[in-house]
């Protein structure tokens, strides 16, 4: 069966509201869970990897709560989308997976897998987790998308991708169509609006420089899952400095930098970061 959207296309029922996925494959499971930003989804973030994967894996890519297909939830945005990742296991008899995720999708993968240890096999994490160390906060990636937040305009949008990526011409005009469209429908809207703002970006700014600097990534060391962190050299959203932390407070943690890259490695450096995701998942 070819791997399509519609054809891979799943709806769960999750209690606080139903949960959209996509299902290829078959094997061990492996979780792919997407970033935020306007007009994400599971399958714009990992459709074009799934043929790969579903070769060697039961693959399951979740809609996050408030994106794609599913419903949102109430509560703080991340700890609400790791309780969603666990309803989600819960549901489907998953009693431990492999989590691949990107961005807001790495963030919600290690904060499950720093929960819930006994239900990871292996993390590998997409520029998203880490703390920076020697570049600014926020970024230029998260600057130009509280740009298109706050004024929601095709143009902004634009700008907000081309910063996601190295090679700007990967950002054509119709995937700057497809993106603004669905960045407009209102719950996808109002999921983003939940996130990024001046105001949320600013707080986070001040708690890095606080006392309480440390709870941003006290929980590191609680994963004990082995952990690949794939970082574009390039990114501009969570700059390479971001991984440092993460590379020594994970105890069984490992990184590797795509050249010519930016904060998208399961697009930009497909073929790369497939084959070495598949090297690192497939270990004894």
């Amino acid at each position: 069966m070819a791997i399509t959207f519609e054809s891979t296309s799943r709806t769960l029922a999750a209690g606080e509201g139903k949960i959209h996925y996509h299902e290829a494959g078959a094997g061990a499971p492996l979780l792919l869970l997407h970033g935020s930003g306007p007009g994400v989804n599971g399958w714009l973030n990992f459709g074009g990897n799934l043929p790969t994967f579903a070769a060697r894996f039961r693959c399951l890519v979740p809609d996050l709560p408030g994106y794609g297909r599913s419903d949102p939830v109430t509560g703080l945005p991340i700890p609400a989308a790791v309780a969603a990742v666990l309803r989600f296991c819960d549901l489907l008899t998953l009693p431990r997976v492999h989590i691949i995720g990107n961005s807001y999708g790495a963030i919600i993968g290690a904060r499950f897998a720093a929960q819930c240890p006994d239900r990871v096999d292996r993390l590998i994490a997409i520029g998203g987790i880490g703390f920076n160390i020697f570049s600014t906060f926020p970024g230029e990636g998260l600057s130009r998308l509280v740009d298109f937040i706050e004024d929601p305009t095709r143009a902004n949008i634009a700008a907000w991708l081309r910063s996601m990526v190295f090679d700007p011409g990967l950002v054509t005009d119709g995937l700057i169509d497809e993106r603004f469209a669905a960045a407009m429908e209102p719950v996808t809207m109002a999921t983003s609006r939940r996130i990024y703002t001046r105001e949320a970006l600013g707080g986070i700014a001040a708690m890095r420089r606080g006392p309480n600097a440390t709870e941003d990534f006290a929980y590191l060391p609680k994963i004990l899952a082995p952990t690949l962190l794939a970082v574009g050299r390039d990114d501009r959203v969570n700059p390479l400095d971001c991984a440092l932390l993460p590379m020594r407070l994970i105890p069984r943690c490992e990184l590797h930098v795509f050249p010519n890259c930016g904060h998208w490695a399961m697009i930009e450096r497909r073929e790369e970061f497939q084959s070495v995701a598949l090297e690192f998942l497939s270990r004894a």
